[in-house]
């Protein structure tokens, strides 16, 4: 067979247009819109950070970081309140960080369960699901 006679292979890129865009070269996988369909996206850039009040300058600024404690402390004595009452009903601290510290330790080797069921099943080309009866699994493990 005869290479020379076989046509070339199509390119990456388009042709070039006959006329020229303004917008400049064509970019591979870079989506280009319609003028005029984002205009929303061309305003001025707009932090997601609050920009101070125009009256923050002459104390009301103070004022609300004032609140803003007072809120604080309600919180922190609603709190120590709570743990008064848990501490009331039998709980202990260092109790209740264990507790916590061996769920994490379930949750990590749940997750590794489930990663190796994930690829056992891959491999069988069934399902997680059908794999749960054939290892005593209830679908709410």
């Amino acid at each position: 067979m005869d290479l020379r006679s076989r046509s070339p292979a199509p390119a990456l890129d388009p042709p070039a247009p006959l006329n020229p865009q303004t917008r400049g070269p064509w970019t591979p996988g870079l989506r280009r819109t319609e003028r005029g369909l984002n205009r929303s996206y061309r305003g001025t850039f707009r932090s997601p950070r609050p920009s101070p009040k125009s009256g923050q300058a002459d104390g009301t600024g103070e004022e609300s970081l004032h609140l803003d404690i007072q809120k604080l402390r309600e919180k922190k004595d609603m709190l120590d309140e709570e743990i008064s009452q848990l501490i009331s009903e039998g709980y202990r601290v260092d109790e209740l960080e264990d507790h916590i510290a061996q769920l994490h330790e379930y949750n990590d080797i749940k997750d590794v369960g489930q990663m190796l069921l994930g690829k056992l099943a891959v491999i069988r080309g069934v399902t997680t699901k059908e794999l749960y009866p054939e290892f005593g699994l209830d679908m709410n493990d």
